[in-house]
């Protein structure tokens, strides 16, 4: 294995063609995950071998980032010279320019990158962010306490299999929850759930002449099934808990089971951050009518704003964040099942990985088997798995995940929020003028 020392070095290297350029101070707007706290620990690696660039990171909550960045490149404002972004953004923005289009030399290695995440952070097959991290969703689940119910867990399973593992495992007494899902509200927290969730039960979001659908008997079905189950089955105020909050009651020991991004695995299995990481297995995600669109598909990825000043230098930092140098430094300093995944094919080519990322396997094979481009049982106009991938989706998809909450948290019915859901949707492609 290379050392730190080493592999900083060939950063400097093969990296810091643009070390001598003078430059100045780079804000960068991330969310605050893992996976990203660990970049920032190593900024001082990218500082040496970029001598007259330094960084300054500003870390928000994923919904508060969303809203920032948003609000940043929508405005011109310029806070920042790089943001992290992801699929639903980057070809959106890339599309009204509001974004950098980016090319890196050769040893980056852009074809390495998985098909499906460069596609998706593409626009008219040019690259607007380069992925950071990748992912799909999977099941992660406690197979000790499976075992000790007698139960097991298929590959591919049944939403109706998934409750009666839930029942089995839940122990309220000793605080144990059968299952763990997103509640919190917004369009990249309980909808990319629940739109998945959908998705496998039949629903989507807009018929071929862009008309919602969230009064569907489908959307009900899948709703209620969520309620229901969270309910009987899942953690006390599961309305607040977004990624951060359920991976620290995996961690604790707490959750049964837990779907959500597969790069989740490799803080699960982490015994440095978790109790149960010799504990964890793993399954596709769950189906109920269909398997399409069943699990999600997504990047963080790095971008650059138009409207920077630096964005020679904002394009040095995205290149080596992205790179597979950064891969082997992060493999240096905490090991091969902490790297960031889901991004490139030499990833999982690599021997070191594979034998350290027991994961690897069905992160890989559920990243390969989402489909944006035809993720739901009947046709629709628009392409994402647990987005639909137009502008107005966004204030859609907070609002009806506000609703959503609404119903979880016994606020409303599970009927009235999907009837404020649609109408809400369908006001705003009314507005849009859609139809």
């Amino acid at each position: 294995m290379k050392s730190l020392r080493s592999i900083a070095l060939g950063l400097a290297i093969g990296l810091g063609g643009a070390a001598t350029t003078a430059a100045g101070e780079l804000t960068i707007a991330t969310v605050n995950n893992g996976h990203m706290i660990e970049m920032q620990k190593l900024t001082s690696v990218f500082e040496e071998a970029n001598p007259g660039i330094t960084v300054k990171w500003v870390t928000l909550e994923e919904g508060v980032l969303r809203q920032r960045v948003t609000t940043d490149i929508s405005t011109k404002g310029g806070q920042f010279d790089v943001m992290t972004i992801g699929m639903y953004e980057a070809p959106i923005w890339g599309e009204r320019g509001w974004l950098e289009p980016l090319e890196f030399g050769a040893d980056y290695g852009v074809d390495d990158i998985l098909p499906a995440m460069r596609g998706g952070l593409s626009h008219d097959g040019t690259l607007y962010a380069a992925p950071f991290y990748g992912e799909s969703s999977m099941v992660m689940y406690r197979k000790d306490l499976l075992d000790a119910a007698g139960m097991d867990m298929p590959d591919n399973p049944t939403w109706g299999h998934v409750q009666d593992a839930a029942a089995a495992m839940t122990d309220r007494d000793n605080g144990v929850y059968g299952i763990c899902l997103r509640g919190k509200p917004g369009w990249g927290d309980n909808m990319a759930f629940l739109t998945t969730m959908a998705n496998s039960f039949g629903a989507r979001w807009f018929d071929e002449q862009w008309r919602p659908q969230l009064d569907s008997p489908a959307w009900n079905h899948a709703v209620s099934f969520y309620v229901d189950l969270l309910t009987n089955h899942g953690p006390p105020g599961s309305e607040a808990n977004s990624f951060n909050e359920i991976l620290a009651l995996m961690n604790e020991g707490k959750c049964g089971m837990w779907i959500d991004a597969t790069i989740a695995a490799s803080f699960v299995t982490d015994p440095g951050q978790s109790k149960v990481a010799d504990k964890i297995a793993f399954a596709q995600s769950p189906v109920a009518v269909t398997s399409r669109g069943a699990n999600w598909l997504w990047a963080w990825a790095l971008a650059v704003p138009s409207g920077t000043n630096q964005a020679d230098e904002a394009k040095t930092f995205i290149e080596w964040a992205t790179s597979r140098e950064y891969i082997e430094l992060v493999a240096a300093t905490n090991g091969w099942g902490s790297v960031p995944t889901g991004t490139r094919t030499s990833t999982y080519e690599n021997r070191n990985f594979l034998d350290a990322a027991l994961f690897a396997e069905a992160e890989l094979k559920a990243i390969l088997s989402a489909d944006p481009s035809n993720s739901t049982q009947d046709p629709t106009p628009y392409t994402g798995v647990q987005f639909a991938a137009i502008p107005e989706f966004q204030a859609i998809g907070i609002a009806v995940g506000q609703q959503m909450t609404a119903a979880l948290a016994g606020k409303v019915s599970v009927a009235e929020a999907l009837e404020n859901a649609q109408d809400i949707a369908d006001r705003e492609m009314r507005k849009a003028g859609y139809y």
